[in-house]
Order: structure tokens, then sequence, then C-alpha cells
């Protein structure tokens, strides 16, 4: 018979079963029996300041490490702030386990104290999620828990566990392989569809790569630079996987989609094929579904069948993990090459026409402020490509993702999918701890940073020192952008002040950092280099940027790629250009 725990230790053990180093938390009455132990446990547990804070840190470990993110909240309203952070790792496919406390089993249904159904609240933003009323299941959970959330198409898992639970004794046998009827992700691709790709490789003349985020999720980009040198076409990254294929490749045309290069957009538009590899023809890539590359005929790999032909038909449906994928399209592609070499020159002189003609550029504001353009190029260029770079969501978010170059993957994270504000501090302060020797930059827009900005103090309290530039255009940036454009400049509730109230630099202070602020385009370089050179506490830079910068390119909501809008002083016979 084994030795006699509580269901708590049961849990602490389990977790370090799991190989969990770190985990983001706050105690609260439910879960309280599981801080006991947590107080002797090897894993590092960092106590955030909101459980928002907590998913999103785990979150952002995740997707510098690879590894699976932690986050531990008790029942209720700590639970319940697990929800977007959660929501979040479900649309980008993040490797999340979330630990609740639940009230105790007899009450739970009762509306007991701090009782929610966040199971069922959870349900359609988690890979899967659990209930644990009998300690005896904790460790099968977790170890479940842990095999959902890594395996397949990445996810959050959630294991809500009932407080007696906790406190009740039990034995403890952690299986190190989790049986799961009627889970089984096809990590091989079908050979007869390997050949069929090739074959269509082989027989496109304006072939495009379309890569997303899944190439990243499995740590499958050096073959995909081997695969797309031998096929010789353009490559496009979508915004979650900008680092996949470096941007100083000749092949790389940038990111398509609403705020993608002109070269992408057009190059996935008048494509005859689309190597679709980890990717999920999103709506901010294909604009209006039925206008979205109408000649092209698809190759769709992934290895979550339910993404294949959800939104576009697939010719050739490739199902497997994409590290095997690739790998094997290799030689099938070398193979078919063999036979017959395609000619690619007159589609690339398209290309490489529309990449000179239209390429990323800037406005600098004609009142002499400063361009949040020029800083978040500044940021790059001087910090480099081995750091990593954690954006908020908006404007400032589609600027580092133009701006910055990417040369390799994970060192550029965001929330694609859900898009949420609020993102960029605790999840840089999640991959600085799980890339502790890495410079981390947030770059984060006003409102955003006055959101989620409290774990500045976590950040200070635990020497996570990360760099935080804050692009102040005293706005919500994007939002004022659509009104601008589509609604008559009429700027309801937009308006944050935020250049007066709150001073950033002493917030800054006041939370442990180094509060610095910037005002001239010839303090930018000074300044970005000053806060590289401090590395033993947390780093807030306040640029006061220009209010009305915009993000071009810009595909209209629901309007077709082939309506692309660039800013006119940019490109003055735009109108002219033949696509």
């Amino acid at each position: 018979m084994s030795e006699q725990i509580t269901g708590a230790q049961s849990l602490v053990k389990s977790l370090e079963s799991a190989g969990v180093e770190v985990m983001f938390g706050i105690p609260g009455g439910a879960i309280l029996p599981a801080y006991d132990p947590i107080f002797d446990s090897k894993i590092r547990h960092i106590l955030v300041r909101h459980e928002q804070g907590a998913g999103h840190a785990a979150t952002g470990y995740a997707q510098v490490t690879g590894k699976v993110g932690v986050c531990i909240a008790t029942s209720g309203p700590g639970a319940t702030n697990l929800v977007t952070p959660l929501a979040d790792a479900h649309m980008d496919s993040v490797p999340m386990v979330a630990i609740t406390g639940q009230v105790p089993g007899p009450a739970i249904g009762t509306d007991a104290f701090q009782e929610a159904d966040i199971r069922g609240v959870t349900m359609p933003v988690t890979k899967h999620n659990y209930l644990v009323t009998d300690p005896n299941e904790i460790p099968r959970a977790i170890s479940e828990a842990f095999y959902i959330a890594r395996s397949g198409r990445p996810g959050p898992v959630l294991v809500d566990i009932a407080k007696d639970a906790l406190q009740k004794m039990t034995g403890f046998n952690y299986p190190k392989r989790p049986e799961l009827r009627g889970y089984r992700p096809q990590i091989e691709p079908n050979d007869q569809a390997i050949r069929d790709a090739a074959a269509l490789i082989a027989q496109s003349a304006k072939p495009v790569f379309y890569i997303g985020g899944g190439v990243i999720k499995a740590n499958a980009a050096s073959d995909l630079l081997k695969l797309a040198e031998l096929v010789g076409a353009p490559v496009v990254t979508t915004l979650m996987a900008r680092g996949a294929f470096p941007d100083s490749h000749r092949q790389h045309l940038g990111m398509p989609g609403m705020h993608g290069t002109v070269a992408a957009v057009t190059a996935l538009q008048k494509s005859d094929l689309l190597i679709t590899l980890g990717a999920r023809f999103d709506d901010r890539v294909t604009g209006k579904l039925s206008t979205f590359a109408v000649n092209a005929k698809i190759i769709h790999a992934d290895i979550d069948p339910a993404e294949i032909g959800k939104n576009r038909y697939a010719d050739v449906p490739i199902i497997g993990d994409l590290g095997p994928t690739i790998r094997a399209l290799i030689p099938a592609v070398a193979a078919e090459f063999k036979k017959k070499q395609p000619d690619y020159s007159i589609w690339w002189r398209q290309m490489d026409s529309l990449r000179s003609t239209y390429p990323l550029g800037y406005n600098e504001p004609e009142d002499g402020s400063l361009s949040p353009q020029y800083v978040i190029e500044r940021i790059g260029a001087i910090t480099g490509p081995d750091a990593v770079y954690v954006a908020g969501v908006g404007q400032h978010q589609m600027w580092a993702s133009q701006f910055i170059k990417y040369e390799k993957p994970r060192t550029w994270l965001n929330s694609g999918g859900l898009g949420t504000m609020g993102y960029a501090v605790p999840a840089a302060m999640g991959a600085k701890v799980g890339a502790p020797d890495t410079p981390v930059w947030a770059i984060d827009g006003d409102g955003c940073f006055q959101m989620t900005n409290q774990e500045l103090v976590t950040c200070s309290l635990n020497n996570i020192p990360i760099k935080v530039a804050i692009i102040n255009n005293e706005s919500l940036g994007m939002v004022r952008q659509w009104q601008s454009l589509f609604y008559q400049g009429r700027y309801s509730n937009t308006d944050l002040h935020s250049k007066r109230i709150p001073d950033f630099a002493k917030l800054a202070e006041a939370m442990g950092c180094v509060g610095l602020r910037c005002e001239s385009k010839g303090d930018v370089d000074k300044i970005i280099k000053e806060a590289n050179a401090i590395n033993d506490a947390p780093v807030v830079v306040d640029f006061n940027v220009h209010r009305d910068a915009m993000v071009w390119p810009m595909v209209a909501a629901g309007t077709s790629n082939d309506d692309i809008m660039i800013a006119r002083e940019l490109a003055p016979d735009w109108d002219s250009q033949e696509l």
C-alpha cells in the first residue's frame, strides 16, 4: 500500500512529476490547501497581482520555451479571471494547464461562497477540462492534462479540484503515459498525400508558401527553410508565424493579411497554388473569403483535421505533425523536380516589382512629433533579432510585426486570434522567466498598458527585468484609426488623455521599475540603449508619439484583399498600378 498523503500533496507531486519548473498564481480559500505543499516544493511559484496576469504569463512562458505553461487560481472570481487568458491560449494554440480550486464537493451546485461552474464556463475555450472531486483521481487528471495540452494541436486545459479533494488523504501513483480513448493525434502524414502535394507543386507556375503559427508550434522552422529553398517559391508568414522564416531571406515577402505587405497580399491573391503549412485561413488573412486567391489550388497541411476544409476546400489535405510532414515533402518534391524543374522567373519578376514598388514605409509627422513606427523600428534594430518582442493589441502590435525584423522562431509573441488588450506586460514577464538571459521588450500601447501594468510589481519583486516601450499616442489608437477612416473622425470615447494622466514614468518608479520618457527623435537611440543597459530592474519608457499615425497597408474588414489600401503619399501611382 502506497504512503498516504493529502490530495494537495498529490497535486504538487503530480506537477513535479509532469516536469513543471515554474507556475504563476494567487492563493485563495478553495485552493489554499494546495499552497501549503507548494511552500516546500522545488517548483518556483510566482505570486502575481491578478489572475489574468497569471494566465498571460503562463502563455508567454509557453510560447518562448515550447513547454507547457502553468497558472493556478482559486474558485469563483479567481477562476473566472482566467477565462480571458484561456480563450487567448485556445485561439493561438498555446499549451497551458490551469489549476483552479473549487468549493467542496457537497457544496457544488448550491451557489456556495465563491462558487462558479468554471468547467462549464471554459468548455468552449479549452482543449479539454476536468472537475476532480476524488483525491485518487488527481494524478491521472494532471498527467492527462499535460499530455493533452502539449500533444497534437496544442491548447489550454483546465483542472478544477474541489477543496475537500485537496484535504482528504490518498495514495500517489502518477501515470507516465496516459491512455485516452479516442484521442490519437495523427503525427505521420499519409504517403499518398505527400506524393500528391509534391506533384501539384511541380505543376504550378505561381506557388506561394502560406505559413502559419503551426510551423513554430511544431519546431519545424529549419525544415521549412530547406523545403522553401528547394522549391524556390515566395514565402509569406502570418502574424502568428513571424520568425518562422527569416525576414532577411530573399524569398520572404513579409506578412499577409489586413495589415500585410502589398507583395504578400498580392502573392496570395494571384497565386495558382497555396502551400499552406500550419495556417487556418483566418479572416484577417483572407479578407472576404469568396474573393480570396480564387485561382489557387490548395495544399493544406495541419495536425488538426478540423481545420482542413473548414474555411477553404483543400485540393490536397495533409493531416500530421508539420515536422514529419515537411521532412517528407522535401525528398518527394526533389523527386518531382528531377522529372521537370519548374520555372518561376516570370512569377518572381512580378513579386520583385511589387516588393520594390511598395515597400513598407511610413511618413514622418509634419508637426515634428515622434513617429511611433520609427520608435519601434529602432528598438528592433538596436536590440537585435536574438531578443524576444511581445506586443499588446492595436496599432503598436501591427507596427511591431511590420518594422521589427524577425530571423528566428519564438522571438515574437502576441495575441493573434483573440486580440487581447493587456496581454503584453504579463506575457513578457512569463517570457523573461522562460528565457532569463534573453532581452525581452514589451511593445505596448498606452491603452493596453493601463489594463495589466500592475504585473510590473511582480516583475520588480521577483527580479524579472523586462523592458516596456509604451507607444503613447494618448488614444485607443486602432479604434481611432477606424473612426478616422469609417466614422468621419467622430472620436467617440477613444481619447485616453494619457500624456497627462497618469505620469507613466512616475507610475513605473512607484512599482519599483526605472521610469524613462522620450519625446524627440534625437533622443530615441540614446534612451533605447540606456534601457538595454539596465538589467537589474524592469524598465518602462514612455514614448510620446504622434497621435494620428496610421497603420498601412490596410484591407478593411469584410472587403476583398484586392481592395488593399495604402497611404497615397507613399505610393502616388497606386491607382494606376496593375496588380
